[in-house]
């Protein structure tokens, strides 16, 4: 039996565009241009799944959802809309949409949703809450953006387990507290851990909790992070940096749902939402023997990578009028930025990220007088951010070149040698390893062998340290005393 799809949008170009594109996919199409028609024909019994607009002339479509989910809860209803905000998405799903598709929309997958829609037999009960908070957790309109959005919309009323992958400064924390804050784990706390942030033999009592007694300096119980997030969700932040025994703790709290305290001996139930995140390559410190592969795949059921701000350049401007918004909240002064302030920041690299653009419009709004910022102000910031990177100190030097500018011109050199063609495959480890050892082997020789102090010259936990000399067959430099 041939389905029927309802189609209700005010535009008459994506009217024809639907009814032509779904009559040659098989389907009987009914289109109307009003939310009034729509609902005649809904609360008449008709149709198998509904596509509609979000705005109408007569009515918006996250107002009719709720009687149409109460009148024909069973009724697939696909939302579509060029108000491309992560709030959009997340009213879609909260007043019970099947999905939501930003415009404009790519026709060959909206006919794959619409085949997956009808071919369940049942929905998830649909909730119909009002209490959407106006601020906006999540910033940006482009395809990245947009495809990070209806993933958190799929996941707010479930608990399954996520992994948010990404560079520094991305946002990660804000993408599983706004998992968090619209999700069905909402009343319940939030309680974030950054693994690197804690020294490696305490992150088990962090984690846990402890007992009296169970270690020197244990004078009284402490509740542990799981313990503190019971019934809300943890956020486990560089999880990559968790050392091998928590590992191990941490996937059976996943495998049986319970954990001890260090010193405990009795299993404690626990009902928590796990988000972790990481900069890191995973897969990576699996071959390396630093992370466990049952744990990755306990922890990376739905994953999901936040894109580099470079990647996603056209969301700058918003993001931009977000944190001039948040400044004036602040108190700082309000601020504007002409259109060749935004393209100077828009071809800008941004290593930092958008944590490293949030820094710079603070910094702009407090230290600048002018009530509009222009290219040459952002240019001279910008300029400053360079100038003021690690690599490019002159501290940091090869001969009269910087460090990144000798790896560049050896680059250069070695990409000639293959004439028109390429190297293999693999240079980015190739590269990171040739350049590990002689750093090591410097530390090494610059605090004659003393692992600890090369450990912390050069920022590395001292088994870190110790891993990368016998990986890399480093000769740890002795000092010899003259007779």
């Amino acid at each position: 039996m041939t389905a029927t799809i309802l189609v209700a949008d005010d535009d008459a170009a994506i009217r024809t565009v639907l009814n032509q594109a779904l009559s040659r996919a098989g389907y009987d199409v009914r289109i109307t241009s009003n939310a009034a028609t729509l609902w005649r024909w809904i609360s008449a019994g008709e149709g198998d799944l509904v596509v509609t607009d979000v705005v109408m002339p007569d009515e918006n479509a996250f107002d009719l959802l709720p009687r149409i989910k109460k009148a024909r809860p069973e009724l697939p209803v696909l939302v579509m809309s060029a108000q491309n905000t992560f709030m959009t998405a997340i009213k879609a799903s909260e007043k019970g949409a099947y999905d939501y598709l930003p415009k404009p929309f790519d026709l060959t997958e909206l006919i794959a949703i619409i085949g997956r829609a009808l071919s369940e037999p049942k929905r998830r009960p649909a909730r119909a809450d009002d209490d959407m908070q106006d601020g906006m957790p999540l910033v940006g309109r482009s395809a990245a953006m947009q495809e990070i959005y209806r993933v958190l919309a799929r996941l707010m009323q479930t608990d399954l387990t996520l992994m948010i992958t990404g560079e520094s400064g991305t946002g990660k924390e804000l993408v599983a507290k706004a998992l968090h804050d619209y999700g069905k784990r909402r009343n319940g706390p939030f309680v974030a851990i950054n693994m690197a942030a804690i020294p490696r033999d305490l992150i088990e009592s962090e984690l846990f909790g402890h007992e009296k007694g169970a270690f020197t300096g244990a004078q009284s119980r402490s509740t542990g992070r799981f313990e503190q997030a019971e019934g809300g969700t943890l956020f486990l932040d560089e999880i990559g940096d968790m050392p091998m025994d928590a590992q191990t703790r941490l996937l059976r709290v996943l495998q049986q749902g319970e954990y001890t305290t260090v010193g405990g001996r009795t299993p404690i139930r626990t009902d928590v939402r796990i988000v972790a995140a990481t900069n890191k390559d995973l897969k990576q410190s699996i071959n390396q023997g630093l992370f466990r592969e049952d744990l990755y795949y306990r922890l990376n059921v739905v994953p999901l990578r936040l894109p580099p701000l470079r990647d996603r350049a056209e969301d700058i401007p918003d993001l931009v009028r977000h944190f001039v918004q948040y400044g004036e909240k602040e108190g700082l002064d309000a601020k504007r930025f002409d259109n060749e302030a935004l393209e100077a920041m828009k071809a800008y690299p941004w290593p930092g990220n958008v944590r490293e653009l949030e820094n710079l419009i603070r910094r702009l709004m407090a230290l600048y007088p002018q009530d509009i910022i222009t290219r040459e102000i952002v240019d001279a910031e910008l300029r400053s951010e360079v100038s003021d990177s690690p690599i490019s100190k002159p501290g940091i030097a090869a001969g009269s070149m910087t460090i990144a500018q000798a790896v560049e011109e050896n680059m250069r050199t070695y990409f000639a040698s293959f004439g028109d063609g390429l190297p293999p495959p693999g240079l980015y480890d190739r590269v990171l390893t040739e350049m590990e050892y002689p750093l090591i082997l410097a530390a090494l020789t610059a605090t004659r062998g003393n692992q600890i102090k090369a450990a912390d010259l050069l920022g590395l936990n001292r088994n870190t340290l110790r891993k990368k000399i016998r990986e890399l067959g480093v000769s740890v430099y002795r000092s010899s005393r003259s007779a």
